[in-house]
């Protein structure tokens, strides 16, 4: 027999779940759910008739006891209390109570990516119209390659004529 509080585990056999032990406790789980769904079943729909039954008593009841529903009990009416571990209970809307958004709701990815191309778009527009700093840089280039470009067709042209005028000269 071990001494002391704690039980050493080193060197005993191993135990093992046989399968049908297993089997047994799931079917046993299943069991357990669904007698628990019928359950919630059959309550939920005892508490709507409640609920219905209760609307009604607590609307004649509201008109007499309206002076203490404003006032608030113990220290909530003096400090705000915001429990954020407190779940609230979850209303049950039907399909047909729903509103639907005739825009899904984008993710900050997808309306950064949005914004992305249409700035782009703005940026090419703005660029085809001349009015950005790399068109302008752009545009001069080119006016100065035009004129380099005239420049030597007029020497081309002007060295053209020498050569026609020295051939000329030469033959007559």
């Amino acid at each position: 027999m071990p001494r002391g509080k704690y039980v050493n585990h080193k060197g005993r056999n191993r135990n093992f779940t046989n399968p049908e032990e297993l089997e047994a406790q799931r079917k046993k789980d299943e069991e357990e759910k669904k007698w628990r769904k019928t359950r919630e079943g059959e309550s939920s729909s005892e508490e709507e008739d409640d609920e219905d039954e209760e609307e009604k008593d607590s609307d004649e009841e509201s008109d007499s006891d309206e002076s203490d529903d404003g006032k608030a009990k113990g220290a909530e009416g003096v400090i705000p209390i915001d429990n954020p571990n407190r779940v609230a209970k979850k209303t049950h809307k039907k399909v047909t109570e729903l509103v639907e958004d005739d825009k899904p709701q984008l993710t900050r990815r997808e309306k950064e990516q949005i914004d992305k191309q249409r700035a782009h778009a703005a940026y090419q527009k703005r660029h085809a119209e001349g009015k950005t700093a790399q068109a302008k840089a752009d545009l001069a280039r080119l006016a100065i390659i035009k004129q380099h470009r005239a420049e030597a067709a007029a020497r081309r042209e002007a060295e053209k004529k020498e050569k026609e005028a020295k051939t000329k000269g030469t033959n007559s």
